[in-house]
């Protein structure tokens, strides 16, 4: 069963001389709890593509249906719930509250969305993470590879059926960079979620389960990878 199904996406900014074609027709499918990486040069258009997923911008063309929902339909409020609830994101940046503990970033999303967390989800998750001993400490008080642990677990916590993660190595030494595919390995097969991956990075993008080229706004399948 497809989790995430794209349909004759294009994306234009700007107009007349200046007009920039940012995606050209895009049209791919994504099963159920594959792990897929998109790869492409700078300036390629594999983040507008990863924005349009997590609806965070929206095409001149085309159509996006996550587990049978169309984004593009629903209304700003309604996105925003079902986004909260069915999309989680990893960004280079971390992007975690300075003020908030390990385990009060990870919980936001629950929180924020007026529900109760799951404390015996969040002690799986936090052992899982390697993240227990540092559960009541500060972003600023951990390293880069802890520190997007933590936005990991934060995307994982509302269990949400489709994952974005927008160069999540980013900002890591080779070591960390290995650790974080790893644990988003174990959540694409363990929780099955489908997990949706930019990377710069061709030796990672081999630990996905399919590659994605993405070069002057066109998709290529690039296939399955071999272990």
């Amino acid at each position: 069963m497809d989790l995430l199904e794209v349909k004759e996406l294009s994306k234009q900014y700007g107009s007349g001389d200046t007009a920039v074609q940012a995606l050209k027709n895009v049209s791919f499918t994504v099963p159920k709890g594959e792990f897929v990486a998109i790869v492409g040069e700078s300036g390629s258009g594999k983040s507008t593509l990863l924005n349009l997923i997590g609806g965070l911008d929206t095409p001149n063309n085309g159509k996006i249906y996550i587990d049978g929902n169309d984004i593009f339909s629903m209304n700003d409020n309604a996105m925003t719930v079902f986004r909260r609830r069915n999309i989680g994101f990893i960004f280079q940046a971390f992007n975690l509250l300075p003020e908030l503990s390990v385990e009060q970033n990870i919980m936001f999303p629950v929180l924020l969305d007026y529900q109760k967390p799951d404390k015996v989800y969040l002690e799986e998750l936090l052992d899982i993470l390697n993240l227990k001993e540092r559960r009541n400490h500060l972003p600023g008080q951990l390293s880069g590879g802890q520190q997007q642990r933590v936005a990991i677990g934060r995307a994982l916590f509302t269990r949400p059926s489709l994952i974005l993660a927008d160069e999540p190595t980013g900002n890591l030494d080779s070591a960390n960079s290995r650790e974080v595919i790893a644990l988003l390995k174990e959540a694409s097969t363990k929780y099955e979620q489908t997990i949706i991956m930019i990377t710069h990075n061709m030796n990672i993008s081999r630990s996905a389960d399919r590659i994605l080229n993405v070069s002057d706004g066109v998709v290529t399948d690039l296939g399955r990878c071999r272990e």
